[in-house]
């Protein structure tokens, strides 16, 4: 058998070079080099290119391997997990007398609901054993080419009917299918090679049904699970009113758009979401004593127009409300933190002057007459421009930033106060029964767009950037969301369609030798199920205009 020459590029930047025998796994490959890894290898970078673990080596190589730590690797993972659970189950009830449905994220797991069987501990108790047994068994899964019709035909006997619906508008004529012990199905991923890569996980009851909990994001240890009950409320009530109106999954909505009805979905969504800006204004008005209308969400959340929305329909109560930008309060360059790597942290609260915020804003509750100050960003200083603020009877202030929910922040301030706002485009359309669209995947193709548009950024260097967003979001504003008074989901059903129009051409402007396209590709497919719907119908208020342009508010 012809020999062959690897070139292996570890974590560590440091290289190794061996030969092994064409045809080669890259799984053997894993297996000899997972020691020099802290976590499980999950996936491997062949010549440019994204590879399973059961692919084989082709001539000379470089390769480099993924781990739970790195996006894909963790995906790769948690796609493995929920195929395992279904094989798990067809093994204790069989796959047609109790399916499983994975709703959303929650933390570090998945929520999951049974369609038949109660999520008892003890139900709970048997499937948790049967996967760690079919996980100790190893057993394959095989990955074959089906025509994209013969998929469709697979999943209508299967009765699978949202994967059957999302095929029908899959423009590819062929599909890979995996195949788990007779269980079949489509992951729009990539997969592990066997079950026995998937050891790390919990099944925890909550609620009406259960956590399919996942590993940490940096270790194999299952992290104990911390209930979330306001955010599953805001996401059970938007999923509840997508399913009702019947267009709960792409395929669905698809549907709907095909047929003619795109601007029927549009009105009823943005007049949902006028109603419950409204009933925050509401609540607002009901209490005098909020003067501070604290406004806090993860990047691309439409923070900025949902807060005019929200002071128009306090306007509409006879409530004046006045904004107030975290921004101004940042200390002068010089002071301000850095961080691991020497830049400047922006992000942390100690980049705002927390003193003379509380100053400013106390004096202001008082009844004090204020100088409000102005942060120049060209050179770095606060100024003061002669902007005056003093509050009335019926004034309160909008204030919006990343911290508006650390009480940190605003310290001095009494408790009834405040009234907190948390909002996040909190995705409740599904891919099918088994995949959520994520969350993150909603924000981060808003920011794309936006990004391009406003502020002349490429959709590769928004990609580039994005890991640094969301490791800030996890440090400064998740933990406190809870915290909130009231949660508000920004996240429109039909925003995937008229995105896709704006997205698609940004992304493929990503050249292939670059660390950004896989991850593009992998938005590419995602957008490859969406039927396009014309941006022409969405109001000129709506949050969503915060991102493609049109927006009658200045965002």
């Amino acid at each position: 058998m012809q020999e062959i020459n690897v070139v292996v590029m570890l974590s560590n930047g440091e290289e190794e070079s061996i030969t092994v025998n064409e045809n080669t796994t890259l799984l053997e490959l894993a297996q000899r080099f997972q020691d020099k890894y802290s976590r499980p290898i999950m996936l491997a970078i062949c010549n440019g290119r994204l590879r399973e673990l059961a692919k084989e080596i082709k001539g000379d190589s470089r390769i480099s391997f993924l781990t739970m730590d790195d996006k894909d690797g963790r995906r790769t993972y948690e796609r493995g997990v929920v195929f395992l659970m279904q094989k798990a189950i067809d093994n204790i009830w069989g796959i047609k007398n109790n399916k499983v449905r994975v709703c959303y994220s929650l933390g570090q797991g998945l929520y999951c609901v049974f369609t038949r069987e109660e999520p008892s501990k003890e139900n709970l108790g048997k499937l948790k054993t049967e996967m760690k047994k079919v996980c100790k068994q190893g057993l394959p899964i095989k990955k074959e080419s089906l025509k994209s019709i013969e998929a469709e035909e697979l999943f209508k006997k299967f009765n699978m009917t949202d994967k059957e619906r999302l095929l029908h508008y899959r423009r590819s004529s062929r599909v890979n299918i995996y195949d788990l012990g007779g269980i079949k199905d489509y992951s729009y991923g990539y997969m592990v090679p066997n079950t026995s890569f998937l050891k790390y996980f919990d099944l925890i009851p909550y609620k009406e049904g259960f956590i399919l909990q996942m590993p940490g994001r940096h270790s194999t240890e299952i992290e104990k699970f911390e209930p979330y009950d306001k955010l599953f409320s805001v996401m059970k009530a938007s999923k509840q009113w997508s399913n009702m109106l019947g267009f709960g999954t792409i395929g669905a909505l698809n549907d709907e758009i095909s047929n003619g009805h795109g601007e029927d979905i549009i009105l009823v969504q943005e007049a949902l979401m006028e109603e419950r800006i409204g009933k925050i204004a509401s609540e607002i008005s009901k209490d005098r004593r909020k003067k501070f209308i604290m406004i806090a969400g993860p990047s691309s959340s439409g923070k900025t127009s949902f807060s005019h929305r929200l002071s128009i329909q306090l306007s509409a109560k006879g409530i004046i409300p006045h904004p107030i930008g975290l921004d101004d309060y940042y200390v002068d360059r010089e002071k301000t933190p850095k961080d691991e790597n020497g830049n400047y942290d922006f992000e942390c609260l100690e980049a705002l002057d927390i003193v003379k915020f509380n100053e400013d804003m106390t004096a202001l509750l008082n009844g004090e007459e204020v100088m409000m100050p102005t942060f120049n960003f060209k050179t770095g200083k606060r100024e003061y421009r002669g902007n005056t603020l003093k509050l009335a009877e019926n004034d309160v202030l909008v204030i919006e930033g990343i911290h508006g929910l650390d009480d940190r922040l605003s310290h001095t301030l009494p408790i009834e106060s405040k009234f907190k706002i948390y909002i996040s485009a909190l995705t409740h359309l599904a891919i099918d029964e088994l995949n959520p669209l994520p969350t993150t995947d909603g924000r981060l193709i808003r920011r794309i767009v936006r990004d391009a548009r406003t502020r002349n950024t490429s959709a590769r260097e928004t990609i580039a950037m994005w890991k640094s967003v969301r490791r800030g979001e996890e440090k400064y504003i998740f933990p406190f969301q809870e915290n909130a008074d009231i949660m508000f989901n920004s996240a429109l059903v039909y925003e995937i369609a008229v995105l896709k129009v704006y997205a698609e051409p940004l992304l493929f402007g990503i050249p292939r030798d670059c660390p950004e396209y896989f991850e593009a590709k992998r938005l590419l497919k995602l957008l490859d199920y969406v039927v396009p719907l014309p941006a022409d119908s969405v109001n000129k208020n709506s949050l969503l205009r915060e991102f493609i342009g049109g927006s009658c508010f200045n965002v």
